[in-house]
């Protein structure tokens, strides 16, 4: 299938796999480039700048005409390590990056320097706009049936509003785990789609087998969202943890998030806070489950080599 973004990415199929923060690697990326589509890790993802160049260099030496390969930067200023980040990719190179949660103009202007393309995770039409005057490549759709921080708007609304205000390709983002579900995102409008929550289960991700599990045992009706990751709301599987916990924001913290001083650096713990909450049980035997996905996952029968989960997206 040729659309925009396969000509823009050089890929076979007009899917990117999405970056989720410690499930995507540069394995599972590799075999997404082998079965001709594209792949995303967050930058998040590595501890060092080390070890965020070592995967670029082994996706690099990796590639096979067919695939592509990119990573997605967290922009806003919750995020420490941004600067040297995006410093880094620049330096090595990379084919695309996709941003998310702040203002990408720095990421779009030293990207392009670099001949690097930008996408920009977007959820409403003010934004997109924003990002299309910054020059992004493309916007990145994230409707309401994504996984981890996703729109209000569905996957009709939110493409096809973009589509038609928008000079530059629409990339639909949530929703999608079949292949009737591509060919829907794309009558909207759509160039491509993004796709994550299909390949947390599979045998390439990084993550516990308990995790993969249960992205097979529960589905569409088990998504909530959460204010306790990130402070941002997010969608998780509806553990028995996370219905101990509770999906609000405690309420200091509602209460901090007042003060327009303070506000930030409560962001900032939360963010930390989370993301370590969500490390654990990612990657550790723990009973503080905290599992992002989407509803997607209603599509997901079993844990399955990358190669099998793209056959069933195309096929």
């Amino acid at each position: 299938m040729t659309t925009q973004l396969t000509t823009m990415l050089k890929i076979n199929h007009p899917i990117i796999m999405a970056p989720m923060f410690l499930v995507s690697n540069t394995t599972m990326v590799i075999e997404g480039m082998k079965s001709g589509i594209a792949g995303c890790i967050p930058a998040l993802n590595y501890r060092t700048l080390d070890e965020l160049r070592a995967s670029i260099n082994a996706l690099k030496a990796a590639k096979v005409p067919g695939g592509s390969f990119g990573y997605n930067l967290i922009v806003n200023k919750s995020n420490v390590k941004y600067q040297e980040q995006l410093r880094v990719i620049c330096e090595e190179g990379c084919d695309f990056i996709i941003t998310s949660l702040g203002n990408p103009e720095e990421t779009i202007k030293k990207a392009h320097a670099a001949g690097i393309k930008v996408f920009c995770d977007v959820t409403d039409l003010h934004f997109a706009k924003k990002i299309e005057q910054l020059g992004a490549d493309a916007a990145v759709a994230v409707n309401n049936q994504a996984g981890g921080h996703r729109g209000n708007l569905s996957p009709q609304e939110l493409t096809s509003l973009l589509h038609k205000e928008l000079n530059i390709p629409v990339i639909s983002a949530g929703g999608v785990g079949c292949k009737t579900d591509i060919n829907t995102m794309l009558s909207y409008g759509a160039v491509g789609v993004s796709v994550g929550s299909p390949f947390i289960a599979s045998q390439e991700a990084g993550v516990t087998d308990d995790y993969k599990q249960a992205c097979v045992d529960y589905g569409a009706d088990d998504i909530v969202m959460t204010e306790r990751i990130s402070g941002t709301p997010c969608t998780v599987i509806n553990t028995p943890y996370v219905q101990k916990i509770g999906t609000k924001s405690t309420r200091l913290e509602k209460l901090l998030n007042k003060n327009k001083t303070l506000k930030k650096w409560v962001k900032m713990i939360r963010f930390y806070i989370g993301m370590k909450a969500t490390e654990k049980a990612a990657l550790q035997a723990t009973y503080k489950t905290v599992w992002v996905a989407g509803p997607s996952i209603e599509h997901t029968k079993a844990i399955l080599p990358i190669r099998d989960i793209i056959k069933n997206l195309t096929h």
